[in-house]
């Protein structure tokens, strides 16, 4: 049977009733709360990980007396740790639903910024990264997306873009919060904060909000076995390619992209400011793309958010400082949609069915690139200055090509 990459799925098909009576709209009332819910923790657990890097690795280095790039390396390694879980998170997922792992991943993660806020030696801060690893394996956009999937099947696009929209603002929030504990009560006392945040906050939020069991699994108990996740090795192989290369653009933009600014002449504060606007880009593109472009095949939002990052590093490397804001928003704007098709795109190519387990095995490449890109970037930063953009601008173009390519395929 060949899958349609171009035709929109039917009202009929986005309203349909899900054994629970409700449907796959993001105003159902069964699934705001949980999109509310998801979408804060989410923030929170963006913020205080993945984006941490990026404000306090300098002082982090300058207290223990080692460059900021021994940081981004731990940083790398628990972004590898992060690509072996994932499977392991996704396929517990499918079978039991999320509401566990999310809460888990909570304990996991203050845990990880305990240790890192009153780490008395340099082997405990390579400690405290791994456990941030084994946290993002099992508490970032996979498992949140997954934990939808297992909970609304295939009505889940909502519900995944919902979250997206709320958790866009990661960066905007943890960067100047980050900043500004940095600043009053030092880089430790910040990582303590986010670690009570954790605990207080957003472990309860999921253990209360997010629904339980796997609806999913319930089905498939019922029904033929269905086929192995990554049946299209074809499609398979293309997704992953397209989000390692996009992922290595996103995660080396959110470790440096206020050094990069400040490297192409802008003022620290300018810089920061500038940076900040990537959030607002990001909502504002998953907006449009859940109102005007809901009737549309999520392929056709993604081929155009992949020329995004070349279109906006063009522009900044032709008009320098001056376009910086412009840069941040387009880039913003394509990695905003990037993140949706993260969740969408398995699920309208593949269906709900061992849909965590697929998302762990297509971010296991990913989560590599990631780990790369700090390190790898963060080199070709030192040698070439701002125009290191070519190279995530011609990484950008290679992912359009094979989107271009996944929509020639077939699903037999």
């Amino acid at each position: 049977m060949c899958y349609n990459l171009i035709t929109p799925p039917t009202r009929a098909g986005r309203e349909r009733k899900e054994p629970d009576g409700s449907t796959g709209d993001l105003k159902s009332p069964s699934r705001t709360p949980v999109v509310i819910a998801l979408g804060t923790t989410q923030t929170i657990a963006w913020g205080s990980t993945y984006y941490l890097p990026a404000i306090l690795a300098r002082p982090m280095a300058a207290e223990f007396g080692v460059k900021a790039s021994t940081v981004f390396a731990m940083f790398s390694l628990a972004l590898l740790l992060a690509a072996i879980g994932g499977p392991f998170v996704g396929r517990w997922i499918d079978r039991f639903g999320g509401r566990g792992m999310l809460v888990a991943s909570n304990i996991v993660f203050a845990a990880g910024l305990l240790l890192l806020g009153c780490a008395p030696g340099l082997a405990w801060l390579w400690v405290a990264w791994l456990l941030m690893g084994a946290g993002m394996s099992m508490g970032l956009y996979e498992s949140a997306f997954s934990a939808l999937a297992a909970a609304y099947g295939s009505e889940a696009r909502a519900p995944i873009t919902g979250i997206t929209l709320i958790a866009g603002f990661a960066s905007t929030v943890a960067w100047p919060l980050t900043g500004l504990l940095d600043a009053e009560i030092g880089w430790r006392g910040a990582c303590l904060v986010w670690a009570a945040v954790h605990i207080f906050i957003c472990a309860p939020v999921n253990r209360l909000m997010i629904p339980a069991g796997s609806r999913v699994a319930t089905v498939e108990r019922k029904a033929e076995p269905a086929p192995p996740p990554g049946g299209d090795t074809r499609a398979m192989v293309l997704l992953a390619y397209v989000f390692t290369v996009t992922w290595f653009t996103s995660t080396a933009m959110a470790a440096h992209l206020p050094a990069m600014l400040q490297l192409a002449g802008a003022s620290a504060a300018a810089a920061i400011a500038a940076a900040s606007l990537v959030g607002p880009a990001q909502v504002a593109a998953r907006l449009f793309e859940f109102t005007l472009m809901r009737r549309t095949h999520p392929l056709l939002t993604a081929r155009l958010a992949t020329l995004a990052h070349p279109l906006g590093a063009g522009m900044l490397l032709t008009f320098g400082v001056p376009a910086a804001a412009v840069f941040t928003l387009i880039h913003g704007g394509g990695n905003g949609v990037l993140t949706i098709a993260k969740g969408t795109l398995p699920l309208a190519i593949f269906g709900p069915a061992g849909y965590g387990l697929r998302q762990g095995l297509l971010s296991g490449p990913a989560r590599i690139g990631q780990a790369a890109a700090p390190l790898l970037f963060g080199v070709a930063l030192d040698s070439f200055g701002p125009g290191a953009l070519i190279i995530t601008s011609l990484l950008g173009i290679s992912g359009y090509a094979a989107m271009l390519a996944l929509g020639w395929g077939k699903k037999t």
